[in-house]
């Protein structure tokens, strides 16, 4: 497979989801030790992901679905899903790639139908891809579990992964800690009471159409009424 793709921070309830695609004609030209990114350590994925992006023979493309995007209710996450893959894929590929047919990919699937992901994935591709070749061929098959068993979408797994834990860095030296910003992590919850609790609303980064963040706002907000 040419190219590869995986996603970070789809579950969260605070920051950005992201996407990454990795192109590489060659997948032995790969760093050795690649895997799924939840199998490796911070480190190690912070070094497979440098050395991927240093490859003159290796290109990558990353896409990031904000909190404005995943609340917007015109939308769901699968769909979101579906377009970072697709915005990632544009941007490993190069102009010329695209002159040379068919263009072949894999992803780890979004959804729990893997066809149906890769036919949307698909589609959404020969949308972006439509002023630059009007002949384009592409053929993207999903699986659920690719990026362990593949090591492209392994490597894409890695550098999505690296993305997405920069972003939550950030977010800790904006606001002080906040956890992974999942759900079930209490330091992710600390955070969104004490922000609501001292601002009255939730912060810019928390994707206010989770359950979570909608409960701890509603809970704010039923203790300050309970004040009265």
């Amino acid at each position: 497979m040419p190219f590869g793709v995986d996603e970070a921070g789809k579950g969260p309830a605070l920051g950005s989801m992201f996407a990454a695609a990795v192109h590489c004609e060659d997948p032995t030209a790969l760093p050795d030790g690649i895997a799924d990114s939840k199998r490796l350590s911070p480190e190690r994925r912070e070094e497979l992901a440098a050395a991927i992006r240093e490859d003159d023979g290796i290109r990558v493309g990353v896409a990031e679905i904000t909190p404005a995007r995943i609340d917007d209710p015109e939308t769901d996450m699968n769909s979101l899903a579906v377009a970072a893959h697709a915005e990632a894929i544009d941007g490993a590929l190069e102009a010329d790639a695209l002159e040379t047919a068919p263009i072949t990919g894999l992803c780890d699937a979004c959804d729990t139908d893997a066809e149906r992901f890769a036919r949307r994935v698909t589609d959404a591709c020969t949308d972006l891809f439509a002023d630059a070749s009007s002949a384009l061929e592409i053929n993207i098959e999903a699986r659920h579990g690719a990026d362990d068993e593949s090591p492209i979408v392994g490597a894409a797994s890695v550098v999505a992964k690296v993305e997405r834990d920069a972003h939550v860095a950030a977010l800790a030296d904006e606001y002080g800690p906040v956890g992974s910003g999942y759900p079930n992590d209490p330091n992710t919850r600390e955070f969104l009471e004490s922000y609501v609790g001292e601002y009255g609303d939730l912060p810019p980064c928390a994707r206010e159409s989770w359950s979570t963040c909608e409960d701890v706002l509603a809970e704010a907000q039923q203790t300050g009424l309970g004040q009265f």
